[in-house]
């Protein structure tokens, strides 16, 4: 899974990663062996023995749909704006951040499990989460900023009309309702686009993994059962 947020090193890796599909287990280990040693951002892939992604995927698809909800909150309730538009907006800009780290992580687990049809779809799925943040992220905070606007003391409207009226229109209902508009768009976008990602990840890791049917010859329960 190729990071947007680490371009200096893995968009490197591009060349050599690209056949790697189609090679045996040992040579894509190999790979990712020397890629590690090359690139700085690859080496710290697991946190306390696990990988780092499997905790950082947690997060997305915790903080995302989220911030989503905020968002459409924020953008139709005057109420919800007044609460949370300040804190929305650094929260929407943490999970931008926080996504390019996630899809890291994820492209050095990629070298450590077994290449299937379905860990590629999940990693191709992966890379769309930037392009579904950054919208929530975006609208996030104009609907801060327009808030603070809107919001400004007497003595500031007073002193600086014209600048209250050129920027994102913070009094105009027109503009709040197209805003209101894209907010829904973009958050449905986004909720949508992580339970794609989250769901192709969870085939990928379980699929084949378990039987149906209650395994017969595991360890005793404590209680003796």
């Amino acid at each position: 899974m190729v990071s947007p947020g680490c371009t200096g090193c893995v968009r490197g890796e591009v060349g050599p990663v690209t056949g790697a599909a189609e090679q045996p287990q040992q040579q894509r280990a190999e790979l990712a062996v020397v890629l590690d040693h090359q690139d700085p951002c690859r080496r710290q892939g697991t946190v306390n023995g696990l990988p780092a992604h499997i905790l950082l995927v947690h997060a997305i698809v915790v903080l995302l749909p989220l911030a989503a909800l905020l968002l459409v909150l924020t953008a139709v309730r005057p109420a919800a704006r007044r609460r949370f538009a300040g804190p929305n907006a650094i929260l929407s800009v943490f999970v931008v951040a926080l996504v390019p780290v996630t899809t890291s992580a994820g492209e050095w687990l990629e070298h450590r499990v077994t290449d299937t049809a379905l860990l590629r779809q999940h990693t191709e799925l992966g890379d769309t989460a930037i392009w579904v943040a950054l919208p929530v992220a975006l609208l996030a905070l104009v609907i801060w900023w327009r808030h603070r606007e809107a919001t400004a003391s007497p003595a500031d409207a007073l002193a600086a009309p014209a600048r209250r009226r050129a920027r994102l229109a913070p009094l105009s209902v027109t503009v709040t309702r197209i805003i209101a508009v894209l907010a829904v768009v973009a958050a449905g976008a986004a909720v949508y686009d992580t339970f794609r990602i989250g769901e192709s990840g969870a085939k990928a890791s379980w699929t084949g993994t378990f039987d149906s049917a209650p395994a017969q010859d595991g360890p005793a329960r404590p209680d003796g059962d």
